[in-house]
């Protein structure tokens, strides 16, 4: 049977050639857009289960294309990871800010590639199994299979990394975590992410949550809770 769709948002042919192939090895299937333009219109069209997405296209940067793509109803719960030369910190922060929920700096290898990959749909998964309970805390409602966030009955608009980091810590209320546990349960483990990106996270998060972001705690110079 046909394994998960994914899409290929990539200028540079032979790039995009050696994820396909490799992507295409794993049994994955692929489509590939070579402008931001087209890959929103793909977006659309094929609903993928992951988008890989350049940040340098022409025309509509893969920024812009991140943003666009998290601001409508019919793409913004599709996972994204950003591929980008741009291993600069402000660059990783600014792609995560957009809405991209991952990033792998390139040059990069297709065993890396495909393990951040399986990583993000095995969350993905875990997360839309109808047997996980929704979560009720307060005004806060938590739905797995649906992955909807709502807030006095109305909904947020969640990254893929976001609700996995609300999710886990909501479960486990009152327990303190370490950004490195948190990055673990949320992406894997070994997963190479500075302590900014993590807060940034945060940041977003209490942000679109409003008043009930005031749930998540800081505890400093350890990590983060969820209130009991």
């Amino acid at each position: 049977m046909a394994r998960e769709q994914i899409l290929i948002i990539e200028d540079d042919e032979d790039i995009q050639e050696l994820i396909r192939y490799n992507l295409t090895q794993a049994g994955y299937r692929v489509t590939v857009a070579g402008t931001g333009e087209d890959g929103i219109k793909a977006a659309r069209a094929k609903k993928p289960d992951l988008i890989l997405l350049d940040i340098m296209l022409p025309g509509m940067d893969g920024l812009e294309v991140c943003r666009t793509l998290s601001a409508q109803d019919a793409t913004r719960s599709m996972p994204i990871i950003i591929l980008t030369a741009k291993g600069e910190e402000a660059d990783i922060v600014t792609g995560l800010q957009m809405g991209a929920d991952d990033y792998i700096t390139k040059p990069f290898s297709p065993r890396v590639l495909l393990a951040r990959v399986k990583v993000v749909l095995r969350r993905q998964s875990r997360d839309t199994d109808a047997g996980e309970q929704p979560l009720k805390i307060s005004d806060l409602h938590i739905h797995p299979g649906r992955r909807e966030v709502c807030v006095k009955n109305k909904p947020m608009e969640l990254t893929f990394t976001e609700f996995g980091i609300l999710h886990f810590l909501a479960r486990h209320p009152g327990w303190v975590y370490t950004r490195e546990q948190i990055v673990d349960e949320v992406h894997g483990e070994d997963y190479p992410v500075t302590d900014r990106s993590i807060d940034v996270q945060m940041v977003n998060l209490r942000r679109k949550l409003g008043p009930a972001g005031e749930c998540i705690e800081t505890v400093r110079g350890v990590g983060y809770r969820f209130k009991e």
